[in-house]
């Protein structure tokens, strides 16, 4: 009979059975490939093996269909982890093995980790936010992977200087959705806090947030600019942003992502003020540090869920010779409203 293994020694069909909440003859004829088994039960059966620590018998274990890369920024920002996640859990559905690569400050930078996922031979690359992003970068990199024949899909950034299929978030629909939200509040001092101007999706956002306050507000496209302040993508940035935003008298502060937000909220409380009381804020992404928010944090939520999956659609069919349109797939934010906005503070 088939039997599983582990570093402790030979499974008990008992301990398996029991776990599966079948019958050790059932568990017995999954081991041994024997017909007669449904296929749900089946599973189960060998979800219980996974579970105990066991290893699969030989004929039991699935093969890949082929490595995937993954290159993220840090993961310290949620939401890269949230990409992740989804992605690595489509990849492994489709039978195929994802391998995570990510970038940290003073270690592989992304053209290292590419060239260590060509030279492992991985049938496809996904990038998260990187240097597709950056309007500064030199595109020639990602030209180069294309001609060594190795498929690739870029999320969050755009550029036409590469070939590729593109999955973003609509970043001007987003400023759209702050905008009005905080208008109807009663807001007319809004700030953008947002990250360096060299980011694809941080233009967006400025385009966005400027051509709605426009249209909300009687307000100019320069005063709009005025409102618009540079910072990282972390905590501190956001802190040193609404700093900025509300010394120049803003009410409601829109960020560029939650971790930017949670530094807005820090920085109005440091000044004595209560959100939402004296001060409005957005955040960008709805990441799982969500719960973490006092009061719950409004925020801008990204499709992560649908993002991740056209992304990995997109690249397995340049995998497998059906090339996906050499396109950007454009994805509607959602905004949800929580406790962190509320109607403008009556004008002194």
């Amino acid at each position: 009979m088939a039997q599983a293994s582990a570093a402790s020694g030979t499974a008990r069909l008992s301990d398996i059975a029991t776990q599966a909440g079948v019958s050790e003859a059932t568990v017995s004829r999954v081991l041994n490939g024997k017909p007669g088994v449904s296929t749900t039960t089946r599973q189960t059966v060998l979800a219980a093996l996974d579970l105990l620590g066991y290893e699969r018998p030989a004929r039991l274990q699935e093969r890949s269909a082929g490595l995937i890369g993954l290159i993220t920024p840090e993961l310290s920002n949620p939401i890269f982890p949230a990409f992740a996640q989804v992605i690595e859990q489509v990849l492994t559905r489709d039978g195929y093995t994802p391998v995570l690569c990510t970038q940290s400050p003073g270690g592989s930078t992304e053209d290292e980790l590419t060239n260590t996922l060509v030279e492992r031979g991985v049938n496809g690359i996904i990038y998260v936010s990187g240097l597709h992003a950056d309007s500064t970068a030199n595109m020639d990199r990602y030209v180069k992977l294309a001609g060594q024949g190795v498929p690739f899909v870029m999320i969050n950034g755009y550029t036409e200087h590469v070939s590729a299929p593109f999955v973003s978030t609509d970043d001007r629909a987003a400023m759209r959705l702050a905008v009005q939200h905080l208008v109807a509040q009663g807001h007319t001092r809004i700030g953008l806090a947002v990250g360096p101007r060299r980011f694809v999706p941080v233009v967006r956002k400025i385009q966005g947030f400027v051509e709605h306050m426009r249209t909300a507000l009687p307000m100019s496209a320069e005063e709009a600019e005025q409102l618009v302040q540079h910072s990282l993508f972390t905590v501190e940035g956001g802190q040193a942003a609404a700093n900025a935003l509300i010394e120049k008298g803003c009410t409601a502060i829109i960020c560029g992502s939650d971790l930017m937000a949670f530094g807005a909220i820090r920085a109005a409380r440091q000044r004595g003020l209560q959100v939402p009381r004296d001060v409005s804020v957005i955040g960008f992404d709805d990441s799982p540090l969500i719960v973490f928010s006092d009061p719950p944090l409004t925020t801008l939520r990204q499709p992560v869920e649908a993002m991740g999956q056209a992304a990995v659609n997109a690249l397995l069919e340049e995998v497998t010779g059906t090339p996906a349109p050499h396109a950007e797939y454009v994805f509607m934010p959602e905004l949800v409203v929580r406790g962190s906005t509320a109607a403008a503070p009556p004008k002194s």
